[in-house]
């Protein structure tokens, strides 16, 4: 592992993307929240357009599914939490499909408000023919997805524990599942030890 710092991180995850010229992108940045892709994907969608490239960041929360189907175990279903809270059919139908090298580009940002629990009713984006998809969230990889590379933002099990809100703690037993069910660290083109999310190492 060696250490390296967010910005220098983004643009190696910007170097992934570029090495690809002259096609789309679609991008995973997985990591349970303390380790915060969406930071992650913003600074390298920063970089991405700074070297000319159309870039779209998506947060995998605004494609969760409504409450009544979200929620119909309870509040804190470790299993629903880890395998049926994500809308993976309309991810793939609004955004992964559409953004494939061979797909018509026409993307829906954002589909579902999860805290108002009603549709956002976005605009469809056009991408650019060698724009970028980045999907930022957490538990996204071992799913099937339809993606071209993936970053794995690895937090261990105590550091989890540590920085996890009090509220949120009862989802802790599904990242320990991910890790070991689905070895995302194995699957990810680029593994990230993200246990101090301001001093990253990156695995060579």
């Amino acid at each position: 592992m060696t250490p390296t710092t967010p910005a220098a991180l983004a643009g190696k995850i910007a170097d992934l993307v570029v090495d690809r010229p002259g096609r789309r992108v679609r991008m995973a940045l997985d990591g349970a929240p303390p380790t915060r892709p969406e930071e992650l994907a913003t600074e390298a969608a920063a970089q991405l357009r700074a070297r000319g490239r159309d870039v779209l960041v998506v947060a995998a929360a605004d494609f969760l599914r409504p409450a009544s189907v979200r929620l119909e175990y309870g509040h804190t279903d470790v299993d629903m939490f880890l395998d049926g809270w994500l809308d993976e059919r309309a991810l793939c139908r609004e955004v992964l499909a559409p953004a494939a090298p061979d797909g018509s580009g026409r993307v829906l940002p954002r589909l579902w408000n999860a805290e108002l629990d009603r549709a956002y009713r976005d605009d469809y984006r056009t991408l650019a023919d060698d724009g970028v998809v980045l999907l930022s969230g957490s538990l996204l990889l071992g799913r099937g997805l339809p993606l071209d590379l993936s970053v794995h933002l690895r937090m261990g099990p105590a550091a989890l524990a540590r920085r996890t809100a009090e509220a949120e703690r009862w989802t802790l037993p599904a990242f320990e599942r991910y890790d070991r069910e689905r070895d995302p660290a194995g699957e990810a083109d680029l593994l990230v030890l993200a246990d101090h999310p301001d001093r990253p190492a990156v695995r060579d």
